[in-house]
């Protein structure tokens, strides 16, 4: 599965970051995570403490990547609007549901601080880039004065991890992108559409 040339720590926090997005934390055994990387047996412990030194390290950098692929979206040219609009219809596997969102589910995650910090600190920052978004455009007139950037910001991520789960649960993508239609439809309703 993975190149000679991707070093053994590499290979096994890339299983382990698939792995926990398939089968969630319980669901990854030391055993499925060595025979996905193709390390033998003692290369876990080699490279890490154990599965949650590893799985921790694996949550780190699903939490960087991430933030890459939203900072990329929202940094973008465009109006406030346009830059909300594009992260919210920008490609995702909506079947697999969120890396990150998944782990919220997962009691072995949430009970342990160490982990769930990387998961609270990533959800926490696009919460927090959106709502500047929504400040700027605010600021711009863009956006009608009575909109409150991180309620805006909330309903954002709520969607899009709601999102993820109707799709899931019906089988379906449809449930996310009428989701993501709804709300872009109320943030339109509240662009500022009088002259300045």
């Amino acid at each position: 599965m993975y190149s000679a040339c991707v070093s053994t720590s590499e290979r096994l926090i890339e299983s382990t970051r698939e792995l926990l997005w398939e089968r969630g934390y319980v669901g990854t055994s030391p055993k499925a995570i060595l025979e996905r990387a193709g390390a033998g047996q003692g290369s876990m412990y080699h490279h890490f403490k154990g599965k949650p030194d590893l799985a921790l390290a694996a949550i780190r950098r699903t939490a960087e990547e991430l933030r890459a692929t939203a900072e990329g979206v929202l940094s973008a040219p465009g109006t406030p609007y346009e830059r909300i609009e594009a992260y919210l219809r920008r490609e995702r596997e909506v079947l697999r549901g969120c890396p990150i969102g998944r782990l919220t589910m997962d009691p072995d995650i949430v009970a342990s601080d160490e982990l769930r910090a990387p998961v609270d600190e990533t959800l926490d920052w696009i919460r927090e880039r959106l709502a500047g978004i929504v400040e700027e455009g605010k600021e711009q007139g863009q956006f009608a004065p009575s909109l409150d950037g991180e309620e805006i910001a909330a309903a954002v991520l709520s969607t899009v991890q709601g999102g993820y789960v109707l799709a899931r649960a019906s089988g379906s993508p449809a449930a996310f992108d009428a989701g993501v239609r709804g709300l872009l439809s109320l943030l339109a309703l509240q662009r500022n559409t009088q002259p300045l």
